[in-house]
């Protein structure tokens, strides 16, 4: 028998198994006005363990809106009267750092927000979930988990001065591609990972959700116990002898300072392969690259310098706890004498819902995750990801600025084919019959299908709100279109990026029959099935398909019909196909409360 994983032990089944487990904290955020709605239309009154809950208000923090400042209110009257201790107000930081401050090995930690892996740095199960999804855990305590294939990445060596954990990040990114560990988790493994201090690893986990993965997980070593103030910690961790779906090695020593190029986070390029870009601003921080090493990264490259005139550059500290030790040590007062704004502690610009927005033209070097087109809040920017000594090295010239100094000639090793940014013109018809073909379009991403900059908006929990708005980002003609009956197909990595459920939300309110693509994120699958929407993942009929072409699929029966050729499809679990069936999470867990209400009366 061979041993098992990190995700198999934690989740006491074997690969592909699903499962349903209890987590130990289900975190929210902004989004939890919207949950509760949810949680009501369930059936929901009392939260099935207050002590699971953690709320934080991070993405819009301040409000700047008079709208989102009646839902942070609405959220407080929540949190007394279910009794949430675990309550963190506007200002108080970004909920994957705060989450530094609750996490512990062993854990199994869900998320409303796809970034929810970076307390895969605690050596906890951590992974992101929808909206809907954490109602449903607020009412019955419990949800279903697929034991995901596991990839194991050994780091071996250290890296060189100038190189940082988000270099580590986009070396794998550009090495696999943002689908390569699609519902995988990652286990880092090796000498190299010794020399990683905590807050590396939480941004190394943070974008895991980058690559597709389900989670990232390092060990409880050494460094993770002087990080809880002990000796030594207890964890999970794999055996030796567990197997792999992919195993990768990487020397530490060889990486060099990358850059993700617009529009996509695998267009992953060396530094000094696009060094003299020119550049309009700059953002540090965001929860991948907020803590107080980045900030104090960034203050030491401008020490005593001047960023370039016209350029902005916007300093945002992961928490109130870091933003008062990064001022006591002095590194705002370096940064702010450079000429940096430092802003309150939130999600800023990355959503593109608060300060920071980009203006028409602009280039941006950012320390963000991702840098989808519209990802800060206007389409009309363009956005590069890069480590905060890259970002501070580049405020300097106002241009893209290697941190080591001119000279490098780096180039990166792994060749992918580069992301399309497609724009369907309005008046192009993309639909055929009942039938609308994107089949061309790779990472067809959230941002794409629903505005982040629309995410907390008042109607945005509203299913026919959100339906003018759907793929406003691609194709401009598909909402006012989309009718009763209709089958979307999509390429591969459809849905990547954020947790928002909005896409799937407004889909199954137009009535869409089924959605069929070559591959599918994670978080956008559980979502699908949590709205009762059908999704199925079957690369030879979008490849097959010719515009003209009937498609009748039946998930029953587990087979497709492409004209008279018959497809097989996977079949779906149980438990799954019986929410399909009762058209979403929301209305099997309301039948359920009913039954359960009728045998309480029996």
């Amino acid at each position: 028998m061979h041993g098992k994983t990190f995700v198999e032990k934690i989740l006491g089944a074997e690969k592909g198994a699903i499962v349903f487990r209890k987590p130990d904290i289900v975190l929210t955020h902004d989004n939890t006005s919207s949950i509760y709605k949810t949680f009501e239309k369930m059936g929901g009154v009392k939260f099935h363990d207050p002590d699971q809950i953690l709320i934080v208000l991070d993405h819009n923090a301040p409000p700047t809106t008079a709208g989102l400042a009646t839902q942070y209110e609405a959220i407080r009257e929540i949190v007394k009267e279910q009794n949430i201790t675990g309550f963190y107000d506007a200002g108080r930081g970004i909920c994957h750092q705060i989450m530094s401050n609750h996490a512990r090995p062993g854990m199994v930690i869900l998320g409303s927000d796809s970034h929810t892996c970076t307390a895969g740095a605690f050596n906890a199960l951590a992974a992101g979930i929808d909206r809907t999804e954490a109602a449903g855990i607020w009412k019955k305590g419990e949800t279903w988990l697929r034991v995901p294939e596991s990839i194991k990445i050994t780091l071996t060596g250290e890296l060189q001065p100038g190189v940082y954990a988000k270099d580590i990040s986009l070396w794998i990114i550009g090495m696999i591609g943002s689908d390569g560990a699609n519902y995988m988790s990652i286990e880092y493994h090796g000498e190299g990972v010794a020399t990683l201090s905590v807050s590396e690893r939480m941004t190394i986990a943070n974008l895991a959700s980058e690559m597709g993965a389900k989670n990232a997980v390092f060990p409880p070593d050494d460094v993770l116990a002087k990080f809880y103030g002990r000796q030594m910690i207890d964890g999970t961790w794999a055996d030796e002898e567990a197997e792999y779906a992919r195993e990768i090695d990487i020397d530490l020593s060889r990486i060099f300072p990358l850059v993700a190029a617009p529009h996509h986070v695998d267009n992953v390029i060396s530094v000094s392969g696009v060094q003299g870009t020119k550049l309009h601003q700059g953002v540090i921080g965001t929860c991948t690259n907020g803590r107080l090493d980045d900030i104090r990264i960034a203050a030491s490259v401008l020490d005593g310098k001047k960023i370039a005139g016209g350029f902005q550059l916007i300093i945002i500290p992961a928490s109130q706890d870091i933003y008062l030790m990064a001022m006591e040590d002095g590194s705002l007062g370096s940064l702010i004498r450079a000429g940096a704004n430092i802003l309150s502690p939130s999600c800023g610009p990355c959503l593109g819902t608060g300060q920071g927005i980009p203006a028409d033209g602009y280039t941006v070097i950012s320390t963000a995750n991702r840098n989808f087109k519209g990802r800060m809040g206007n389409k009309n920017a363009e956005i590069y990801l890069a480590s905060p000594a890259t970002v501070a090295a580049s405020a300097l010239t106002g241009r893209i600025t290697d941190p080591r100094g001119t000279g490098r000639d780096d180039i990166f090793p792994y060749s992918r084919k580069q992301s399309r940014t497609l724009t369907i013109p309005a008046g192009e018809n993309r639909r055929y019959g009942n039938i609308w073909n994107y089949s061309d379009v790779d990472n067809f991403n959230t941002d794409l299908m629903f505005a982040g900059s629309l995410t907390y908006d008042i109607l945005s929990s509203d299913a026919e709100a959100i339906r003018p708005h759907l793929f406003a980002g691609l194709d401009p003609g598909f909402a006012g279109s989309v009718k009763e009956g209709d089958i979307i197909l999509g390429g591969n990595n459809f849905g990547c990026g954020s947790s928002r459920e909005h896409p799937s939300v407004g889909l199954a309110n137009a009535g869409v029959r089924a959605v069929i693509v070559k591959s599918v994120n994670r978080i956008f699958y559980r979502s699908a099935v949590n709205q009762g929407l059908k999704l199925i993942a079957i690369p030879e009929i979008v490849n097959d398909y010719k515009p003209g072409d009937r498609i009748e699929p039946d998930l029953m029966n587990g087979v497709i019909m492409l004209n008279d050729k018959k497809y097989s499809i996977p079949p779906i679990p149980e438990k799954l196909m019986q929410i399909i069936e009762k058209k979403g999470l929301v209305s099997y867990l309301k039948d359920q409360s009913k039954a359960e209400g009728r045998m309480q009366k029996e």
